[in-house]
């Protein structure tokens, strides 16, 4: 649990060239810099355009720097929970699902985290960080439940969906790359000032990913993701569909959890369905049973 804390939150120093976020910020502002005369509004909308672009060609490396800060921005909004147990076993869990995944692989590694929040939610930031709420594992009834929501998260960042919310955020949101180029120069720098100078660029991520929710599209192919990682792996598919029902039955539909940020239950549960045939109870090991009960009973 201490290594996800120092994980989430460690900073570094501070940027070493900053001048040219200085100087990016008056370019694409239109406003008249020192020796270079007016600007011309189309080539600073050219200038912008050329920049996003680049969010196309994000390196593994800048991937990971985007998680971290959108991850501290999540743990700031949310406690982390304090169960060295619990966080144990969801990695261990965690790990085994993403080593069945299509991206095995990240630049940092895929770390797992429980917030200390009774909303039935979670978030997967791109690079492999994935947080999960209490009351989301409270809508697990079985390893293999727990281990479709976590699936779920991993099929997000196998394709990349916090990634592609950033493309399709406002132009500003490209500032970013130049922040990253900073800290993949400069190995010193620092993940405070990443989140704090380019604020809005995390926050467009942020009112992406936890406000408004993926598209019903990303959802889908997360679900389908994560049915094909479930089987890899041995456990049964359908226990996203008990994890599903749970969550129908306690969710609540003016909440800013799953409720708002994501397709109904009922509809992924149709689709999965169309998948992986008419449901079936899921029938679980004794002793897969105790040792989910003993890390995740209390929770």
């Amino acid at each position: 649990m201490r290594n996800t804390r120092k994980f989430i939150k460690k900073q570094h120093a501070s940027f070493s060239r900053i001048a040219w976020f200085l100087l990016f910020t008056l370019l694409i502002s239109g406003c008249t810099v020192p020796g270079l005369g007016d600007i011309d509004i189309i080539k600073t909308a050219e200038t912008i355009e050329k920049v996003a672009k680049s969010f196309q060609d994000i390196s593994p490396e800048q991937e990971y720097y985007i998680g971290r800060a959108f991850g501290a921005t999540v743990a700031g909004q949310y406690a982390v929970y304090d169960n060295p147990q619990a966080t144990s076993y969801l990695n261990l869990l965690g790990q085994t699902l993403a080593q069945a995944s299509d991206r095995p692989e990240t630049f940092g590694g895929y770390h797992f985290a429980i917030l200390n929040s009774d909303e039935i939610n979670a978030f997967a930031a791109p690079g492999g960080l994935i947080f999960v709420t209490r009351g989301i594992l409270r809508c697990t009834q079985n390893e293999d439940a727990l281990a479709a929501v976590l699936a779920h998260e991993i099929g997000h960042v196998q394709h990349k969906h916090g990634l592609q919310a950033i493309k399709k955020s406002r132009a500003s949101s490209a500032l970013t790359t130049i922040a990253l180029e900073e800290v993949q120069a400069n190995t010193s720098g620092a993940i405070s000032n990443l989140t704090s100078v380019f604020q809005d660029s995390i926050t467009d991520m942020t009112t992406t990913i936890i406000n408004n929710g993926y598209s019903r599209a990303f959802e889908r192919e997360a679900d389908q993701a994560a049915i094909i990682i479930m089987k890899r792996v041995g456990y049964d598919p359908n226990g996203l569909i008990e994890m599903l029902r749970v969550m129908e039955a306690r969710l609540n539909p003016a909440g800013q959890d799953f409720a708002k940020t994501h397709p109904s239950p009922a509809s992924r549960i149709k689709e999965i369905q169309k998948i992986i045939g008419a449901y079936t109870e899921v029938k679980t090991p004794k002793a897969r049973q105790k040792r989910f009960e003993t890390a995740i009973g209390k929770i």
